[in-house]
């Protein structure tokens, strides 16, 4: 009886540490928007931001993981092209091309969606991972918690851009980039078994960088060497590439293996929160009732979600 208590005191211990492994991952992805909007106001392009982030992350991983720089077959390699190309290079280009169109939280909303998209290709793809019917409940409180979030959201030009043609071509590419992600969710359970998370992340990214190149090359810049000499610059590229992409995505392949993409994915809902909370500080975009409450429907959503999942697989068993 004690060894049994003490193996479920383990269990949900480890559990805990998943949990909190997610919310981490999704905070630096939330104030990630704002990091990249700071450096597309210093002249970056959305390609030369991902470029350079993902330069100093790929280098940094390599560092700590120089072996296995070849696959075991071939059809692990190509999808490792694919993931670099859905969980790389086109989701941060349409992600940071967004955000020269719409607003930070507006883009951090939209992109936010993936764990619906996710959840839906995850019911025609799979059937070891199937949502619970509370699951979904809960997915779908959170998701009118994130609408609260950005119609309650006063940023500057934020009421006209996403009425305006390039409103809604930052729309476009936003849902693009949601797609991106929940498509490399899905090809991240095919390589966990066989991969570790860094060796993972640092092939996504390699294979991230090596698509983007042709991008940048024929693609115009406005950079010169005096914006490297700007601490600001320095300070979001830095955080891009250390925190948002290098340990962010190294815990999100763990959480994953760990509790499934649909269950890491519902997490997501937290990005818009964290970026309305730095948008206000840092690029002073507004804050309403309904924005705050909609931050408050959104963690509800999440919470019962998990609790009703729980009950459900209680319940069967």
């Amino acid at each position: 009886m004690a060894r049994a208590i003490s193996k479920n005191k383990f269990k949900k211990s480890n559990n805990l540490w998943v949990h909190i492994a997610a919310i981490v991952a999704v905070t630096a992805w939330g104030i990630s928007f704002v990091n990249t909007k700071v450096l597309l106001d210093n002249d970056f392009s959305p390609v030369g931001v991902y470029v350079f982030r993902c330069a100093i992350a790929y280098c940094l991983l390599l560092a700590f993981s120089w072996r296995h720089l070849r696959s075991l077959t071939w059809t692990h390699e190509l999808l490792f092209l694919l993931c670099g190309v859905c969980g790389g290079s086109v989701y941060f280009v349409a992600e940071n091309a967004a955000l020269l169109y719409t607003s930070a939280t507006n883009v951090s909303l939209i992109t936010s969606t993936s764990p619906l998209i996710n959840t839906l290709l995850v019911i025609l793809l799979y059937k070891d991972e199937k949502p619970t019917l509370g699951f979904i409940f809960g997915s779908l409180i959170a998701m009118a918690g994130v609408f609260m979030v950005i119609i309650g959201s006063g940023g500057e030009g934020e009421s006209t851009a996403t009425t305006s043609e390039h409103g809604y071509l930052g729309d476009g590419l936003s849902l693009m980039a949601a797609v991106c992600w929940s498509l490399y969710a899905l090809l991240l359970r095919k390589l966990q078994t066989f991969y570790s998370a860094i060796v993972v992340t640092r092939k996504t990214f390699f294979y991230g960088l090596l698509t983007a190149m042709p991008l940048l090359l024929l693609g115009k810049s406005n950079l010169t060497a005096e914006v490297f000499t700007r601490a600001e610059v320095w300070i979001n590229l830095l955080t891009l590439a250390l925190f948002a992409s290098s340990l962010a995505f190294l815990i999100w392949a763990w959480v994953i293996a760990r509790i499934g993409a649909v269950k890491a994915g519902n997490y997501l809902y937290f990005q818009p929160i964290v970026t309305l909370i730095f948008g206000y500080f840092v690029l002073h975009q507004g804050m309403s009732p309904i924005g705050i409450a909609g931050c408050v429907i959104t963690i509800a959503g999440v919470y019962c979600g998990e609790r009703l999942s729980k009950e459900t697989r209680r319940l069967h068993h």
